[in-house]
C-alpha cells in the first residue's frame, strides 16, 4: 500500500482512454498557457515532493498517533482520475456519473447500518459537516431544545451548537466514560436529540446506545449516533465486546459515518444518514440555474452543502467494487486493527513500569509510563517526555498523541497518584492501519528500549 509505482500504469491507461472520450468531441490545439508550462509545472511538482518530505511518517505503522490513515490505491488511483472531469455532485448536471455512484454506495451504507428503503443520506466534505447537518434536522425538529452529548463526545457538537444558535448540554461520564443516564432523565424535558458516540476520537469509546435508546424512548428524546470513527466497525460488530450496541444502531434517527477515516479514503469524505427520507423536507429549496437537466433527485437537494468534489464519490465507489461492506472485505481490515489494539495492550499489562488505562473497545489504545513518584505532575512529565523522545529517534523511534483527562477521572481508577494538577496525560496509539498488527511487537521494544525503567 505504501509504493505508488505499480499502480500508476493502471491510471495511466485509464487515463488514456478518458482522452479518447475527450478528443471524440473534437481535439483543440495546445496554447502556452498548458504545454508552454510544461516545463515550469515539473519544476513545481518536484518541490512539493520535497516539501511534502515533512510529513511525519503516516504511512508506516510507526505512526500510531493520530486518526491518520492512508487512502487504499485504488481509492487514490479513482480520485485522481475523476479529478481530471472535475465533476461537482451537487447538481445532476454537474456530475451525472459520479451522482449516481455516491447514490450507490449511501444505499449501501444503508444497508450496512440496517435502514430500509425509506432512508436517505449523501456524501460529505467530512464528519464535521455531517454533524452540522443532523443538528441542524435536530433543532428543526425539536425547536427551542437543546441537543445534548457526552463529555467525551467530539467538540464539533458544542461548536455546531454555537453555530445553530441552538442549547447544548454536556452529559457527565463517569471513571469508565460512560455517560450518566440518571443526568439525562433530570434534564429529560429540556433535550430534544441526544448524541450518543460510537466510538470516541479519544479513547475509541462506544457508548451504551442500548441503555440510551431506552431512556430516550421513555422521555421522547431523538438520537442521533456520532459514528464518524467507529461505524464501520459494525461489520464485525460480533468481534466486539459492545456488539450489543451494534445491533441497535438503525434505531438511531441519523448517523455520521466517516469514510476518510476506517473507508480508507482521502480526505475529506463523511456521510451522513437519515432513517426516515420525510427530513429532505428541512432541505427543501429551489436554484434558478442548477435543478433542470433532471427531474431524479440533486444531491444538492438533500444538502447543506452546495459544491462537493464528485472525485470522493468516484473513489468510494471503487473502493467499495473491490473491498464490499461486508465482514470478509473492509471488514477484514478492521479485524486486523483490532487485533492490534488487543496485541498491544496485553504487552502493556504485563510491562514493568507501564499501565494500560483501561481496555480499549476499538482500536484505540492509552497507557502512560509510571513514575518513580506517583502524582499526577510527575505523571504528566514522564509521558510527555516519551511522547517527544519517539519524534526525535526519526527512522528507529515512533508517533504517538497525548490525551488529557481531568484529574478527578484518573484519580479514581488510580487512587495511589498524589493529584496536583488539573488534568492527567496519557498515552494515546490509534492502531488504524492493518500493518500495525505485525508492527506491534516492534513498537513495545521501541518503547521499551527508548524509555529504560527509572
Amino acid at each position: 500500500m505504501n509504493n505508488f509505482e505499480p499502480y500508476l500504469p493502471i491510471l495511466k491507461n485509464a487515463l488514456r482512454k478518458l482522452d479518447t472520450w475527450r478528443d471524440s468531441y473534437g481535439s483543440l490545439s495546445e496554447t502556452g498557457s498548458s504545454a508552454g508550462q510544461l516545463d515550469k509545472i515539473r519544476e513545481i511538482a518536484d518541490q512539493l515532493a520535497s516539501r511534502l518530505e515533512g510529513n511525519y511518517p503516516f504511512h508506516h505503522p510507526s505512526y500510531a498517533g493520530q486518526m491518520l490513515k492512508p487512502p487504499h490505491p485504488i481509492a487514490w488511483l479513482s480520485y485522481a482520475l475523476a479529478m481530471t472531469i472535475n465533476p461537482n455532485n451537487h447538481a445532476l448536471d454537474g456530475g451525472p456519473p459520479t451522482s449516481e455512484m455516491e447514490k450507490e454506495v449511501i444505499q449501501k451504507m444503508t444497508s450496512m447500518v440496517g435502514y430500509d428503503s425509506n432512508s436517505l443520506g449523501h456524501l460529505t466534505s467530512g464528519g464535521t459537516i455531517a454533524n452540522l447537518e443532523a443538528l441542524f434536522i435536530a433543532r428543526e425538529i425539536h425547536p427551542g431544545k437543546a441537543i445534548a452529548a457526552s463529555e467525551n463526545a467530539h467538540y464539533t457538537h458544542q461548536r455546531m451548537c454555537r453555530v445553530l444558535n441552538c442549547e447544548f448540554i454536556k452529559i457527565p461520564v463517569n471513571h469508565r466514560g460512560i455517560p450518566d443516564l440518571d443526568f439525562v432523565k433530570k434534564n429529560s424535558t429540556k433535550i430534544g436529540t441526544l448524541v450518543v458516540t460510537m466510538g470516541t476520537t479519544g479513547l475509541g469509546i462506544v457508548e451504551p446506545l442500548e441503555e440510551i435508546l431506552k431512556v430516550a424512548e421513555e422521555n421522547d428524546i431523538r438520537v442521533h449516533a456520532d459514528a464518524a470513527y467507529g461505524g464501520f466497525f459494525k461489520l464485525i460488530s460480533d468481534e466486539l465486546s459492545s456488539n450489543i450496541h451494534w445491533q441497535h444502531l438503525f434505531e438511531c434517527e441519523s448517523i455520521v459515518i466517516d469514510p476518510h477515516k476506517h473507508g480508507l479514503q482521502p480526505y475529506g469524505c463523511g456521510s451522513v444518514l437519515y432513517k426516515d427520507a420525510a427530513v429532505g423536507k428541512y432541505f427543501k429549496h429551489d436554484s434558478p440555474y442548477t435543478y433542470f437537466t433532471s427531474d431524479d433527485l440533486h444531491l444538492g437537494e438533500i444538502s447543506l452543502e452546495c459544491s462537493r468534489a464528485g472525485a470522493s464519490a468516484a473513489a468510494f465507489w471503487a473502493t467499495l467494487e473491490l473491498m464490499p461492506l461486508t465482514k470478509s472485505g473492509l471488514g477484514s481490515i478492521l479485524s486486523s486493527t483490532i487485533r492490534a489494539a488487543e496485541k498491544f495492550s496485553s504487552h502493556m499489562k504485563e510491562l514493568t513500569g507501564w499501565k494500560l488505562y483501561q481496555e480499549p473497545d476499538l482500536d484505540i489504545a492509552a497507557y502512560f509510563k509510571v513514575p518513580a513518584d506517583k502524582s499526577i505532575s510527575n505523571l504528566n512529565s514522564i509521558n510527555q517526555e516519551v511522547f517527544d523522545k519517539g519524534m526525535e529517534l526519526d527512522k528507529k523511534g515512533y508517533h504517538l498523541s497525548l490525551f488529557k483527562i481531568p484529574s478527578g477521572i484518573f484519580s479514581k481508577k488510580f487512587p495511589e497518584y498524589k493529584v496536583d494538577a488539573d488534568y492527567a496525560t496519557l498515552l494515546r496509539s490509534v492502531f488504524m492501519k492493518e500493518e500495525h498488527e505485525e508492527f506491534v511487537d516492534e513498537l513495545i521494544e521501541r518503547l521499551v528500549k527508548c524509555n529504560p525503567a527509572r
